[in-house]
């Protein structure tokens, strides 16, 4: 009789073993994907500073040439300070709202750039200025980072997602207070095709 105790007792310790096993490897992979998530959300954020350190200096090649194109120049202004007074903390990723005032403020200033570069379409002198052509590459250049950095962060952000979701490794997420990251997604009316008139 105690053999087959001893035998029954090994057998529930192996498998409480095996279970806290399994639950830690489950815990210590949604560690490493929360944490792939919050990469790519710094690289998102470190693409968004670029192009908001460029925005002034744009802005004053732009003034020298432009100086009547005032309300154009102001609003980039205004959409820039808009986007730095949103502090992109890691903890905006678990506000889906918070996220979705963040990328308004970005969208708001992607489009006072667009109207900015149909302004300096006026101008044929700016347009030939090395300065500016220089600053307008660079700021292309951030525009696509931007594009490939948020594709990385939605990547990852549905790898995490879906392991937070895949039962039974779902309980060892909701035990451990792990939560959905939320999307970046196309601002409204991106759908529409852009007018461009001269």
């Amino acid at each position: 009789m105690n053999r087959t105790v001893l035998i029954v007792l090994g057998v529930i310790v192996l498998v409480v073993l095996g279970g806290i096993g399994w639950a830690v490897g489950v815990n210590n992979d949604l560690v490493a994907r929360d944490q792939d998530v919050k990469e790519k959300w710094a690289q998102v954020q470190n693409v968004y500073q670029r192009r908001a350190d460029l925005v002034p200096n744009l802005v004053e090649t732009v003034k020298g040439f432009a100086a009547q194109e005032r309300t154009v120049l102001d609003e980039v202004t205004r959409a820039r300070a808009s986007v730095a007074g949103i502090k992109a903390t890691p903890e905006l990723l678990n506000d889906p709202q918070a996220l979705q005032k963040f990328q308004q403020a970005q969208s708001e200033l992607g489009g006072a750039l667009s109207r900015l570069l149909v302004v300096v379409e006026r101008y044929p002198d700016l347009k030939s200025n090395q300065n500016f052509l220089a600053l307008q590459s660079q700021l292309e250049g951030t525009e696509n980072r931007i594009a490939v950095e948020r594709r990385r962060f939605n990547e990852s952000v549905r790898e995490y997602n879906t392991r937070l979701r895949l039962f039974p490794g779902s309980l060892v997420a909701s035990f451990a207070g792990f939560r959905d990251k939320a999307f970046f997604e196309a601002a409204p009316g991106s759908e529409a095709v852009p007018r461009v008139k001269f």
